[in-house]
């Protein structure tokens, strides 16, 4: 069993050459038949074992639930009042995915670099979710839950027969992911200048008739005199009563000189020869009274030689006045807020032209950003083109190691402009080459859509941080010399990320760097255990033999554990 294949060197387990995302603990409670479970996993390839029955595929029950599969009261241990599923990770080296935590506040601010997914499920069907021990819906969870852990059960839609992992996985072969991010950066900054291109476009369209009439009562309130409106109003009504004024300013001044009673009164007193106070406050009184009279008719004489006929500016003040009293009725104002108004209309007019101007600005720069984002993306197009050949090729490689040697990749390109570039990728598979080339899962069996996948991930793991993988039965379908490659080839993706492994065959049992077996107890429970060397052999010696285990089979797994090592 001693293999001296390509895979050879890959076989020993590379430490933190691991992939960023691990899953270290599931705890597990009154879910099926388990009543209690706490499994720790570790690092590199995990292969899971255990008779039929056993209880395996409550294992993937188990993850697939905390991971936000649809709860079902069926899972419900019987008699238990509520199920609980619990799954640690290590996110240390996956900033990506901490800064999603920090964007939700989700993160775990004593542990960083943990992350803790929770679901119940009480027994009316009722479910909740957690993450880190905050409540979150089920799309939070699966956001997060489909970049920590990928599954592969039989016959399932995996996350690699996605459109957009598969384009990621492209690009990470093609050592594209920087220009992918450049691409990415230029199409986001486009975008938002382009939606506010739109916005002041479809605001300039609706502004349209605004300006217009803008326009036009500014051009009709052109040329009006609202400097100080009150002063205009006053100098039209003195020069309008004119000669009224004028006809009594001059009645009275010749009225106050006639009129000069405090002067003579004051002679009269000053002529008596008495000094007493209060005839003396009369004096000065009087004085003060005819001095008084004399500024009061000395007023009205500069006042009324002001008071000139002007026709002409009589004239024109009317002419002003009616226009002032016509446009602010028109406004529904007095005439005193016409200043006001005009200051109002010329900021409005202003800040639309302002609009107009930055729309402008808007498309220009959208113009130039667009350009930008086409000629990079298509440099990022060619890249990828330039790498599908290539990346069909060793995925055909490893098919062929696989026992599908006749089975062939290929990348079929599209076009779709959006944040990843002007192109997308689905990838093609035959295994028939009578038959064209189809999607994955419509193409493939249930076996050989298994070996398709792992193909497609251990050749992507070694340039792409890929999540941990769990394959329910990977090797169905394949004994022998092929089991031990599809063993080699899970050993060797586990050097690049965590693998778990739900397998029944023993050369690939012998090849995980963790063995974990399924027990089904004397009361009807599951457990997994942790099987050290010595149990390991027995399992895998059970493997062999089925249910009679003999030292030749005992033999048969030492060398298989031998060759493993």
């Amino acid at each position: 069993m001693n293999r001296s294949s390509q895979y050879a060197s890959s076989t020993v387990w590379a430490g933190s050459a691991c992939g960023s995302f691990m899953l270290k603990h599931l705890t597990v409670q009154d879910l099926a038949l388990v009543e209690r479970l706490e499994v720790s996993f570790a690092r590199g390839l995990t292969v899971i074992t255990g008779e039929s029955g056993a209880g395996k595929s409550i294992l993937l029950a188990a993850l697939s639930l905390v991971l936000g599969d649809r709860a079902s009261s069926e899972l419900l241990r019987p008699g238990a009042s509520r199920l609980d599923v619990s799954a640690e990770f290590d996110i240390t080296l996956t900033p990506t995915l901490r800064d999603r935590l920090t964007a939700l506040e989700l993160e775990d601010t004593d542990h960083p670099g943990t992350c803790l997914l929770r679901r119940t499920m009480t027994a009316d069907g009722r479910s909740k979710a957690f993450v880190n021990g905050i409540p979150v819906t089920l799309q939070v969870l699966r956001e997060l839950g489909e970049n920590l852990v990928d599954i592969h059960g039989q016959n399932e839609n995996v996350r690699l027969a996605r459109k957009d992992v598969q384009l990621a996985l492209l690009d990470d072969f093609a050592l594209a992911s920087t220009d992918r991010e450049h691409v990415t950066e230029i199409w986001r900054s486009w975008q938002q200048i382009w939606r506010a291109a739109e916005k002041l476009r479809a605001s300039a369209e609706q502004q349209a008739d605004r300006i217009a009439l803008l326009t036009y009562q500014l051009q009709e309130l052109e040329g009006v005199e609202t400097a100080d409106v009150d002063q205009l109003f006053e100098e039209h009504r003195r020069l309008a009563q004119l000669d009224h004024l004028l006809e009594t300013v001059l009645a009275a001044d010749n009225a106050l000189t006639e009129l000069d009673t405090p002067g003579k009164l004051s002679a009269t007193l000053e002529s008596l020869s008495d000094n007493h106070p209060s005839l003396q406050e009369a004096r000065s009184a009087l004085k003060d009274a005819s001095a008084l009279l004399d500024d009061a008719s000395r007023h009205l004489r500069r006042y009324a030689d002001i008071l000139e006929p002007d026709p002409e500016r009589l004239s024109s003040l009317s002419e002003q006045m009616e226009l002032l009293h016509r446009l602010a009725r028109k406004h529904k104002i007095t005439p005193r807020d016409l200043p006001a108004r005009i200051k109002a209309l010329t900021d409005e007019l202003a800040s639309i032209n302002a609009d107009t101007d930055a729309l402008e600005a808007a498309e220009a720069k959208s113009r130039i950003l667009e350009a930008a984002f086409h000629g990079s993306a298509a440099a990022l197009s060619d890249k990828r083109k330039g790498a599908a050949k290539q990346f069909s090729k060793e995925v055909a490689r490893v098919l062929g190691d696989l026992g599908l040697a006749k089975a062939r990749l290929s990348c079929g390109f599209s076009d779709a402009e959006n944040e990843t570039g002007i192109d997308t990728v689905e990838l093609l598979v035959t295994t028939n080459p009578k038959y064209p080339a189809g999607p994955l899962g419509k193409i493939a069996s249930g076996g050989e859509l298994a070996r398709i996948n792992l193909a497609i991930a251990v050749t992507a793991a070694e340039r792409s941080a890929l999540p941990c993988l769990v394959l329910d039965e990977a090797d169905v379908g394949v004994g022998g010399n092929l089991a031990d490659t599809v063993g080699r080839l899970l050993r060797r993706l586990g050097s690049h990320t965590q693998v778990i492994c739900v397998t029944h065959a023993p050369q690939v049992a012998a090849l995980g760097n963790q063995h974990l077996c399924v027990v089904k107890t004397p009361a009807e429970d599951t457990i997994i255990r942790t099987l050290d060397p010595k149990a390991r052999r027995e399992e895998i010696a059970r493997m062999l033999a089925g249910a009679e285990v003999s030292d030749k089979t005992r033999e048969y797994a030492d060398t298989l554990l031998a060759d493993a090592r």
